[in-house]
This record gives C-alpha cells, sequence and structure tokens, in this order.
C-alpha cells in the first residue's frame, strides 16, 4: 500500500481519505462530549435535594458509563439504594439536567474538526450512547448541529444498555453497512465490551472518564490519544 499523503490541518485531505471504513459509531460521554462537571453538579443537586451525601466531580468518572439509573444507584449511599430512592433522585436530576446540562459541557478538542472531516469524506457517523435518549438527542444537536448523524441513540425504554449489542444492532439495521466496514470509538470498558458483543473493531480513547487499562481488558484492535490520530485508522 503507498504511504499516506502529508497531513493537513487535522489529518489527511478529506478527498482522498480511502474508504477503508463506511460507519463509524461514536461513544458520548467522554469520547465526543466532556460531561463530566454537567453530570456531577446536576447529580449532586438531586443527590442533596433528597438529603443524600454528595461527591466530588472527579469520582464520577466511575459512576458514569451503565445507564441513568445506575448512575443513581452508584452514588447513593450504602443502605440507601432502593428503587424508590433512585427513582427519587431521577426526578430531581431530570428536572435540574434538563435545563442546565450544557451550561460546563463541551466537545473535546479536536472533536467536532474530526466529524466534519469524516462527514467530508462520506463516512456515516452515528451515536450510540447509555445516556437517556431525550438528552442524547439534545446535546448532539446543540453541539454538532452541522453533523448529519445517521443514527443517535441513547438509552431507551424497552432496549437494554450498552454493553448490551442491540444498539449496534439498531443502527447496523438503519445503515445496512457489514460489520467488517464499522469502527466503534469509545472510552470505557463498557464501551470495548460493546463492540466485541457486536462483533466490530473497537477503537478506545484515552482523553475520556477511564482510564486504558480499563478497555484493554476487551482488546480493542486500537487506541488513540488525539482524535486527529482515528484519521489515521479509517486510512489504514
Amino acid at each position: 500500500m503507498p504511504p499516506s499523503p502529508q497531513v493537513e490541518g487535522l489529518g489527511v485531505r478529506s478527498f482522498i481519505i480511502p474508504q477503508m471504513k463506511k460507519l463509524i459509531i461514536f461513544d458520548l460521554d467522554g469520547t465526543l462530549l466532556n460531561t463530566i462537571a454537567d453530570l456531577a453538579t446536576s447529580t449532586n443537586y438531586a443527590l442533596s435535594k433528597c438529603g443524600f451525601p454528595v461527591h466530588e466531580t472527579e469520582d464520577y468518572r466511575f459512576f458514569i458509563g451503565n445507564g441513568i439509573n445506575s448512575l443513581f444507584q452508584k452514588t447513593l449511599p450504602e443502605g440507601f439504594k432502593t428503587q424508590e430512592n433512585i427513582l427519587l433522585v431521577r426526578q430531581h436530576f431530570l428536572e435540574y439536567y434538563s435545563v442546565h446540562n450544557a451550561e460546563l459541557t463541551e466537545p473535546y478538542a479536536g472533536i467536532t474538526e474530526l466529524l466534519a472531516e469524516l462527514q467530508q469524506a462520506g463516512l456515516q457517523l452515528a451515536v450510540a450512547s447509555n445516556k437517556y435518549q431525550q438528552a442524547t438527542e439534545k446535546l448532539v444537536k446543540h453541539f454538532f448541529p452541522t453533523i448529519k448523524f445517521v443514527a443517535v441513540f441513547g438509552q431507551r425504554d424497552g432496549i437494554p444498555a450498552k454493553p448490551d449489542a442491540t444498539i449496534v444492532n439498531d443502527i447496523l439495521a438503519i445503515t445496512n453497512i457489514e460489520k467488517h466496514d464499522v469502527l466503534y470509538i469509545g472510552d470505557s470498558g463498557v464501551d470495548m465490551q460493546t463492540a466485541q458483543n457486536a462483533g466490530i473493531e473497537a477503537c478506545g480513547v484515552t482523553w475520556g472518564f477511564r482510564p486504558r487499562k480499563e478497555m484493554e481488558q476487551f482488546s480493542p484492535t486500537y487506541f488513540v490519544d488525539e482524535p486527529k490520530e482515528i484519521l489515521k485508522i479509517v486510512a489504514i
């Protein structure tokens, strides 16, 4: 294979990127967006409203990733992790987060440019998140208004959360793209396991919420330290 063209700006010029992958599926929290501060603030607000102790923002890196109810179950104190308390905290969280979910959140450096490059190159893009559906759609639309995602899926009623492969399979059904033409990108062991369960290649990002060693347990094909490195992967 001839050497890749020189990098210009974020990466290889989009019109000559070889189409080795046709669909790129991104996780949201910790991959496209740094949402940790808004999630921590909103959850702490809800916990406080219910009379429970709050947590440091950094602690939320290990609370997030398995869905909204799991978040509250992890943040509630021992002896109070009941379904009733989870639903009570959820109610206050949703009231607050629906209004304040973009105040401290922002795309990671280079992500907006990466998505634009991939879109211009003709790749199809999708989002697969364990964040609840309404917030997933709202944040994607707010931060990436010019990106035409073929699917934006969060946690939906009646659909199992990641690492179950249903969310990926639903995206594949929409796009009608073969698994060997798909790359899944995420920042956690849940993401790597999701790709593994779906039978598609995975790429772990090291700028997100979870440590690399957590992702290594599921043997992803790639790791990247900066968004622009993803352009090199699709050009392999």
